[in-house]
């Protein structure tokens, strides 16, 4: 039973890196990659909220080692905002940083791609080539 608490205790400590870390970093390369703004915006306020969440945490950190079950409560709200079958991320900024940024006086009117130049998109393009090489291609060693 020992061996299965520690294989528990080490898939929970990776749990979290990948949930809040590297799945967002690939939905976001591809979010980027893609024709669709859905997955911008949603990946964007997630990339916002997360920032918020990490600096709200290293402010509170004497109080929030307290909580026992804190790490636990994160991983949760964290995957609440990254899977995509409840846009979390999204849902969280429009309902609240949105109306903030409205009350601030902030313009919150859709801006322009970034990619609007071809100079940029061959930037774009260069930078997922050497990300994600192509099926097919192997080279030697």
């Amino acid at each position: 039973m020992g061996r299965f608490w520690t294989l528990m205790t080490h898939l929970h400590s990776l749990a979290g890196p990948s949930v809040m870390l590297v799945f967002p970093l690939y939905a976001s390369v591809m979010a980027i990659e893609s024709t669709s703004k859905v997955d911008d915006e949603q990946w964007l306020a997630y990339w916002i909220i997360y920032s918020f969440l990490t600096i709200l945490e290293m402010l509170l950190q004497p109080l929030l080692e307290w909580i026992p079950i804190w790490y636990d409560i994160k991983l949760a709200l964290v995957a609440w905002l990254v899977l995509p079958q409840f846009r979390g991320a999204a849902y969280i900024y429009d309902t609240f940083v949105r109306e903030k940024l409205r009350k601030l006086g902030v313009s919150t009117k859709p801006r322009t791609t970034l990619a609007s130049s071809p100079s940029k998109e061959k930037e774009k393009n260069k930078f997922v080539d050497f990300i994600s090489p192509k099926k097919g291609r192997h080279e030697a060693y």
